[in-house]
C-alpha cells in the first residue's frame, strides 16, 4: 500500500510541474538518445533516420507506426520545451535533431542510459534494464542499475517509480513516469494478466494483430527501397 500511495503521489508530482509528456515525445526522445550512444557516426539523426528508429519492429514496445509529418509536428513540440535542438550543420542539405536529456534532468550517461530502456520497452526489473542497455552503458552489476533507478526516483520531480509487486513476482519492477498517470494503466493490466482476471484475445484478434505488424514491416521495407532508389537514381543526375 505504501508503494502505490508513493507512486501516485510521484506522478502527481510530474503532472503539477507540467513535466508529462505524451508517448510519440517519449519515443522521439528515447530514440534520439538511444541512437547517440548506438550510432555515434550518425548523430544527430535526420528526420528520416528518426522516423525509422522510431518506427523500429526490434527493441520496442509497443511497436508504432509514425508518418514522418507526425515526427515532424513531434519535434517542434519538443523544441518548444527545450528538450530537442535543431542542428544545421555546414554542407548539409537536411536540418538534423539532438536531445537535451543530460540538460533539461542532469543526468550521467548510465541513469540516460536507463531512462532510455525505460521509454523504448516500457516496465521492466533492474536485471532487464542492465540486459538491454550494455550497448549504451555496460553495467557492471544489477546493484549498480538499482542505483541509477533510486537517483532517477530520487529527483524532483521524480522520472522513475518502483511499482507494487503483482501476484506471483519476485523482483522489483520500474516504470518512467514521464507520461504521468499512463503508468497506473500499464500495472493494472500487468497485475491483470499475473492473476489470470484477463480474458485471452480471441484468435481473430491475434490474427489482426499479427497483420497490423505485417503491415508495419512492409512500410519499413518500401520505406527502405525507395531510399535506396532515390540513392541509386541521384548517381545517373
Amino acid at each position: 500500500m505504501d508503494t502505490q500511495l508513493n507512486l501516485e503521489g510521484a506522478i502527481e508530482q510530474r503532472s503539477d510541474a507540467g513535466h508529462v509528456l505524451d508517448v510519440f515525445e517519449i519515443r522521439v526522445l528515447a530514440v534520439l538518445a538511444e541512437k547517440e550512444a548506438l550510432t555515434p557516426d550518425n548523430y544527430p539523426l535526420s528526420l528520416n533516420a528518426l522516423v525509422n528508429g522510431c518506427n523500429q519492429l526490434s527493441s520496442r514496445d509497443p511497436v508504432m507506426s509514425i508518418s514522418e509529418s507526425t515526427v515532424q509536428d513531434i519535434l517542434l513540440r519538443l523544441m518548444q520545451k527545450k528538450f530537442v535542438a535543431e542542428v544545421r550543420q555546414a554542407g548539409a542539405r537536411v536540418s538534423k535533431y539532438e536531445h537535451r536529456l543530460r540538460i533539461v534532468w542532469l543526468l550521467e550517461q548510465d541513469k540516460l542510459a536507463i531512462l532510455t530502456q525505460l521509454m523504448l520497452r516500457g516496465i521492466q526489473t533492474a536485471g532487464e534494464i542492465r540486459g538491454r542497455s550494455a550497448r549504451q552503458h555496460d553495467f557492471t552489476s544489477i546493484a549498480e542499475v538499482e542505483s541509477g533507478l533510486q537517483f532517477l526516483m530520487d529527483k524532483y520531480p521524480p522520472l522513475v517509480a518502483c511499482l507494487p509487486k503483482t501476484p506471483g513476482t519476485k523482483e522489483s519492477r520500474y516504470a518512467h513516469l514521464l507520461s504521468g498517470d499512463d503508468v497506473l494503466t500499464q500495472q493494472e493490466t500487468a497485475a491483470s494478466f499475473a492473476s489470470g482476471s484477463v480474458v485471452v484475445a480471441s484468435s481473430r484478434h491475434d490474427r489482426v494483430g499479427q497483420l497490423e505488424e505485417e503491415v508495419v514491416r512492409l512500410r519499413r521495407e518500401v520505406d527502405w527501397l525507395t531510399e535506396q532508389f532515390e540513392t541509386f537514381r541521384k548517381q545517373f543526375e
